[in-house]
């Protein structure tokens, strides 16, 4: 059996010209919980439902360089698994690896482009992070 590679979506990233504004229309009208960064949606792992997984939906400053090299106006997300072999899966299938892994209290990330140069962020993620910072603090 294949390793498994995309588990789900990690988060939606877009830009907008204001992403302040943005936030505050989505809780407002939305219900959305929001913070500075946007808003954490919180799920349940469906072979584990003991455990919390997250989502996050950022509204991104129009000019941000976060993006790039990819010039599109969004950008997604996707939770792996085992990311240090599907990196050298990805490189030796041809893709476009954009930057090296980096490691975080929260996950591990990397960026790589897909044929469209979309850029996608890859994220091996650590929920317990998220669930002990954000307790209650969630869109659900």
């Amino acid at each position: 059996m294949a390793n498994k590679k995309v588990t789900g979506i990690g988060g939606i990233f877009f830009k907008c010209s204001e992403p302040e504004k943005v936030r505050e229309w989505y809780r407002k009208n939305l219900g959305l919980v929001t913070n500075e960064y946007g808003s954490l949606f919180e799920f349940r792992n469906s072979d584990d439902p003991s455990t919390k997984g997250y989502l996050q939906w950022s509204p991104f400053k129009e000019n941000t360089e976060y993006f790039l090299p990819s010039t599109k106006e969004f950008m997604i997300n996707y939770r792996v698994e085992n990311l240090e072999e599907l990196v050298s899966e990805l490189k030796a299938n041809g893709v476009t690896v954009v930057d090296e892994i980096e490691e975080y209290e929260y996950g591990k990330f990397v960026h790589i482009l897909d044929p469209e140069n979309n850029k996608i962020e890859l994220w091996e993620p650590v929920d317990k992070v998220f669930t002990d910072m954000y307790e209650g603090k969630t869109t659900k």
